[in-house]
C-alpha cells in the first residue's frame, strides 16, 4: 500500500497468499477504511481516492480481503472490534421518522424534468433489457417490461402491486399484456 504521502507500506503474512497493491490519494482515507471498511473501499474506489497499483486489480483486492477475513475470527481483539462495530452501527443507522422523511424527500422530491433527461417515455426507474438489436432506451425498457411479464406467468387469479419501477409504466404494461 502506498499512502497519500507517497510512502510505501508492505503487509505480508507468514504464508503466501493473494496479493494486491493499492495507492491511497486522500490522507483521511485510512480513518474511513478503519471505521467502515466495506463502505469506504467502494466509495474510495469510485471517487478515485483509492486506486489499484502494480498491475493488480480490484478482484485481487477482494481475493486478499476474503482470504484474510476468514482467519480473523480466531483473534479475541477481532471479536471485541466486531462487538463495538455492531453497537456503533446501531447509532449510525439511527433513523427517526423526521430524518427518514428528509432522506426520502432528498431522493424523490426532484423535478420531473430531471428524470426526463435520462429515463424513457414511461419514466421507468429501473434497469433496461438490451437484447439483440435493441439500441434505444425506450426499446430496451419495453423489452424489459415484456420480459418481466412473461416470467410472471400472470393470469386472472393473480394481483400485481408495482412499487418502485417508475411512474406506473410497468403496471400499465402488465394490465395490457395480462388479465390482472
Amino acid at each position: 500500500m502506498t499512502d497519500a504521502g507517497g510512502v510505501a507500506h508492505d503487509f505480508a503474512g507468514k504464508q503466501p497468499g493473494p496479493f494486491a497493491s493499492v495507492r491511497l490519494h486522500d490522507p483521511a482515507l485510512p480513518r474511513r477504511l478503519f471505521a467502515a471498511p466495506a463502505l469506504a473501499v467502494g466509495e474510495a474506489y469510485m471517487d478515485g481516492t483509492l486506486t489499484m497499483a502494480d498491475g493488480t486489480t480490484l478482484r485481487d483486492l477482494f481475493a486478499l480481503y476474503g482470504h484474510n477475513f476468514q482467519s480473523l475470527d480466531g483473534y479475541p481483539l477481532q471479536a471485541l472490534l466486531n462487538s463495538v462495530g455492531r453497537r456503533l452501527r446501531r447509532l449510525q443507522q439511527y433513523n427517526p421518522v423526521g430524518k427518514a422523511q428528509e432522506h426520502v424527500s432528498h431522493h424523490y422530491d426532484l423535478s420531473r424534468e430531471l428524470f426526463e433527461l435520462f429515463l424513457d417515455e414511461d419514466m421507468q426507474y429501473s434497469c433496461a433489457y438490451f437484447g439483440d438489436g435493441i439500441s434505444s432506451i425506450e426499446d430496451a425498457q419495453i423489452a424489459k417490461k415484456r420480459h418481466i411479464a412473461a416470467k410472471l406467468l400472470l393470469d386472472d387469479a393473480k394481483n400485481v402491486l408495482d412499487i418502485g419501477s417508475g411512474w406506473g409504466g410497468m403496471a400499465m404494461t402488465l394490465a395490457e399484456l395480462a388479465p390482472v
